[in-house]
């Protein structure tokens, strides 16, 4: 009996849920990471009194206001693994909102979805034209989209709501005719609702974890169901299918792939358009908690999305978590101003870590920057009461910057990307 065989058959047998908590590989670091984190945040609630930090309602909110942010990153992968930097994702969003209005106050939710995808993907298709066919600075091609496209739906909406008597104006459209169906796990979410029977408990851990999974399954609209849905599918897509191999190898090595007669152009543009219709999809999430378009609406979530896709190192389960990152800190500064101080408590605790590995590592120099800011952070915890309004509003954008800063050491983009290409000069 050989050796491997020998292995096989003293292995014991584990159910999947053992195997991911006892493991080996990156899953076990990944669930240890998230029970860790739960462990901590329910530690901080009760030394803070910051109830709303892990109620159901604030998960609730963080999961809506991440699926905006978490459809414009998908966009940028699939832009950016085949080889186009996207800054464009902003103004693609704001065409969604728009097209999502109005095909909304028009045909229902359905016709809000198909409308912001199709505008969104319009932008997408002018960034490729000028980038892949005339060699643009995909830079420059998407900053000068962000700012035609402000232009573009004001002028839309003062032709077609300026006047007229559907309602709206040329800041904002009518009402969507009818609003997308939400669901809620029955038992558990709803009806007797026996997760929000343990968070009313506030027993340590067991309240912070039913305030989580109540959050994550009461009322939640069918477009975030699709926006979660769209995660698996799109590794698949990128990793597991031809497809996916020929995109991705635009982005690493273009003229390589078109040695070997994959359809480079051909490819960056497929990429770029869904990567448009993608964001366009985000700006959509942003009318259906709204009920309506408003100019101004995507609040620079765009370029968010651009920072969860490099806080996500260009991968879509990466992304998502910095989606859902932001999208906590944006929905914890809307429930409970005293609640954002709380953060600053979890953050010392986190940058302290992050010392404490960086000097395992011989790091020395970001060992004590870290220390630093996580002093400064426990300081600003036992001395402040409630932030101002200004700074609050700022909290998401404030922790795009550290986590960026915090993430920026290992970070992998494709070769490629951002490079013009043009068959034969390579």
């Amino acid at each position: 009996m050989s050796t491997a065989t020998t292995a096989a058959t003293s292995a014991p047998n584990r159910g999947p849920l053992t195997e991911l908590l006892l493991g080996g590989g990156k899953a076990r670091r990944i669930t240890w990471g998230l029970v860790g984190l739960m462990l901590l945040m329910s530690v901080v609630r009760i030394v803070s009194g910051e109830q709303a930090l892990t109620s159901s309602s604030t998960f609730a909110t963080a999961l809506l206001l991440a699926v905006p942010i978490g459809l414009a990153a998908l966009g940028g992968l699939f832009s950016e693994r085949a080889g186009v930097v996207n800054i464009g994702l902003e103004g693609m969003m704001i065409l969604g909102t728009w097209g999502a209005g109005y095909a909304g106050y028009q045909w229902g939710w359905v016709g809000a979805i198909v409308g912001g995808i199709v505008l969104g993907a319009a932008g997408g298709l002018l960034h490729a034209i000028a980038t892949v066919s005339f060699g643009v600075d995909h830079v420059v091609s998407g900053v000068a989209i962000n700012i035609l496209a402000g232009g573009i739906v004001r002028f839309l909406s003062e032709l077609v709501y300026a006047g007229s008597d559907v309602g709206g104006g040329v800041t904002q459209s009518p009402a969507l005719s009818s609003r997308p169906p939400s669901f809620s796990l029955p038992v558990l979410s709803s009806g007797p609702d026996l997760l929000g029977d343990l968070q009313d408990t506030d027993w340590f851990l067991v309240s912070d974890v039913a305030g989580l999974l109540r959050g994550l399954t009461s009322g939640v609209g069918i477009l975030t169901l699709i926006a979660i849905l769209l995660i698996p599918i799109t590794y698949l897509v990128l990793w597991r299918t031809a497809f996916g191999l020929r995109l991705r190898s635009c982005g690493e090595n273009p003229a390589a792939a078109d040695s070997l007669g994959v359809p480079v152009y051909r490819m960056k543009y497929i990429a770029v358009v869904i990567s448009g219709g993608l964001a366009g999809l985000g700006g959509v999430a942003l009318v259906f908690v709204a009920n309506i378009y408003k100019e101004g609406q995507t609040g620079g979530r765009g370029f968010i999305g651009l920072a969860a896709l490099i806080f996500g190192n260009w991968r879509p389960g990466g992304l998502a978590a910095g989606a859902g990152l932001f999208g906590f800190a944006d929905g914890l500064q809307l429930r409970s101003r005293t609640a954002v101080v709380a953060l600053l408590l979890l953050l010392a605790v986190l940058l302290l870590a992050v010392a404490v590995f960086q000097t395992t590592r011989g790091k020395y120099v970001q060992a004590v920057v870290a220390a630093a800011f996580a002093g400064l952070s426990l300081v600003g915890f036992l001395t402040i009461e409630e932030l101002p309004t200004g700074i609050v509003s700022f909290t998401p954008h404030l922790i795009t910057l550290l986590v960026l800063s915090l993430a920026s050491q290992r970070l992998r983009m494709p070769k490629a990307d951002g490079l013009v290409y043009r068959r034969g000069d390579h």
